[in-house]
């Protein structure tokens, strides 16, 4: 049986960005996942699964010495977003000229991202990589936590960290049990052609029953995220291209005029959840396997990678003052910033999605009138924005 200081169990964006800055900071590392992420390549299409980054994910990035690799690849920064209401008028409009700063944000594939980070790990010596593996059983015993494997070896860490995603068996072997509420929604994934530019701008249309994004990509083309109903996904899926670029240009209000083309789709199921708690004896839980929120502000991974910089931070804090970093009276501190951060964020999604998926009249005036009322409110703009860069 190996022993460490911290075992991750799963290896995409957030619990190889945990490992990767934990061993950085000197902690001995195991990281266990089922398979190895699939490698990006430059001559590849573009991953349908992209991923809207905030200033404070290549902040944590750029300190991991991964970010210019990722951002030289193929990474679109977006400078303004535009948000506007179907059934009202009134647009709430951010420039990353009006804060000094170079981008309101990034977008990128999730392969690119989960591909630089493997690299960076099985470069890095303090990382031990136990790939394929799969965890069959987990035990508690003072101050180590014991992982049982399928391949029937063992090893224990001071520290486990389930970062397994949003169906994490982990979780559920830890005796963690989850709240949740299904949208009876799929958001429809794709990469379009427009007839003209992006703009290096994020836009977003609040829909009756759901809400359409474009987000800029580096080859020109804008990925769509359309959260409709499931029925409605299911006709929407059985078009053909020409009929689907017609009422995706409609339906986004032909704001970059006529879509000239599409890829294949794909959807996804989407869902809230959250876990009831963040801790167990010698774990916790980090990104989805503790939540997981509605794209509609594209903040999801975001709020796991700011999970992965608390953690981080509360394990060096209590290694330097030489104290238990895998106890619970130290991870308390991540479980509750992190805890009382991310339902708040959840929630506060889960009620734009209820008040801008209702079609009532009075509703939508109102919606319109809010969205003109906050563009003119300069300070509020500004917060809004801070918050949304967590920073």
């Amino acid at each position: 049986m190996t022993s460490h200081d911290v075992a991750v169990v799963g290896a995409g964006m957030v619990g190889a960005a945990l490992a990767l800055a934990l061993a950085r900071e000197g902690f001995d590392v195991a990281v266990l996942d089922a398979r190895e992420p699939p490698p990006w390549r430059a001559g590849d299409e573009v991953d349908l699964r992209v991923v809207a980054l905030a200033p404070s994910a290549a902040d944590l990035f750029g300190r991991l010495d991964v970010w210019t690799s990722i951002a030289s690849a193929r990474a679109s920064p977006f400078r303004r977003m535009r948000v506007w209401d179907a059934l009202a008028p009134g647009e709430l409009a951010f420039d990353s000229a009006e804060r000094g700063e170079a981008a309101l944000g990034w977008i990128v594939e999730n392969r690119l991202i989960q591909h630089m980070l493997w690299r960076a790990l099985a470069a890095d010596g303090r990382v031990a990589l136990r790939v394929p593996a799969r965890v069959v059983g987990t035990t508690a015993d003072g101050q180590w936590r014991t992982l049982a494997l399928d391949d029937g070896t063992s090893l224990r860490a001071r520290l486990v960290v389930a970062a397994d995603g949003a169906d994490s068996a982990l979780r559920d072997r830890l005796g963690i049990a989850v709240r949740e509420r299904d949208y009876h929604q799929r958001a429809i994934v794709a990469h379009v052609a427009t007839e003209r530019a992006h703009q290096a701008t994020a836009w977003q249309r609040f829909l009756p029953g759901g809400t359409l994004a474009f987000l800029p990509l580096a080859d020109g083309r804008s990925s769509i995220v359309w959260s409709v109903p499931e029925r409605e996904a299911a006709r929407l899926l059985a078009l053909d291209d020409a009929a689907f670029c017609a009422e995706l240009g409609a339906a986004f209000d032909f704001r970059l005029g006529r879509i000239v083309a599409t890829t294949p789709r794909a959807a996804l199921p989407l869902r809230l959840r959250l876990a009831e708690r963040y801790l167990a004896p010698r774990a916790v839980l980090v990104g989805d396997a503790a939540h997981v929120v509605h794209p509609l502000a594209g903040q999801g991974v975001n709020l796991g990678l700011r999970d992965v910089a608390e953690l981080v931070a509360t394990l060096t804090a209590a290694r330097s003052e030489k104290r238990d970093f895998a106890a619970e009276y130290t991870l308390r501190r991540y479980a509750r910033r992190r805890r009382s951060d991310d339902t708040l964020s959840a929630h506060a999604f889960d009620a734009i999605q209820r008040l801008f998926g209702s079609a009532a009249p009075p509703l939508a005036a109102l919606r319109g009138a809010g969205l003109a009322l906050v563009d003119r409110l300069t300070p509020l703009k500004r917060a809004l924005v801070r918050h949304a860069a967590g920073r």
